[in-house]
């Protein structure tokens, strides 16, 4: 999906989950397709954009940093970083992810945490963006959530950051 959104030359998958990457290279292995763990990844300046969701929540907060730093490390000068997290400030994201075994040890992440995460790790807050308002059963409402887009309350959000190296 990202290589046809984003018309890439190189799409490049990351993830510590050896067996998420066993399955993503079956599912989705190309040419223009690569899927890494972590261990082989070497962070080179060479990309642009690079994009998590939902991610964050379960690394360790002592870890993140180093994380980011990895990110950021892999960025062309400029390059875009696509920092999607749950919301808990959302009613909905807390009850869902109260619920889920997944999320079960996840240390949440607020938008304005965020935010300061990302400028200390070197990156530029470009924006912050709040989605995903209401659910299927509101689905009628979605329209209006360009609207609410600036309040942080949405299900999840964006902080869109550049690396200002």
């Amino acid at each position: 999906m990202l290589a046809l959104r984003f018309q890439s030359e190189h799409v490049l998958g990351v993830d510590v989950s050896s067996e998420s990457i066993t399955i993503a290279r079956q599912s989705y292995g190309r040419d223009n397709q690569q899927f890494l763990p972590t261990s082989e990844w070497k962070p080179d300046g060479s990309i642009d954009p690079a994009f998590t969701n939902g991610v964050f929540h379960h690394i360790p907060t002592a870890e993140r940093p180093a994380c980011l730093q990895a990110i950021r490390r892999s960025l062309k000068p400029g390059g875009l970083f696509a920092f999607w997290e749950n919301n808990p400030w959302n009613p909905g994201t807390q009850y869902v992810m109260s619920r889920c075994t997944f999320d079960e040890h996840a240390i949440k992440i607020s938008p304005r945490e965020a935010k300061k995460m990302l400028s200390n790790a070197g990156f530029r807050i470009l924006r912050t963006d709040s989605l995903f308002y209401f659910p299927r059963q509101l689905s009628l409402l979605r329209p209006a959530e360009s609207w609410l887009r600036a309040l942080p309350l949405g299900g999840q959000y964006l902080a869109l950051a550049e690396n200002a190296a």
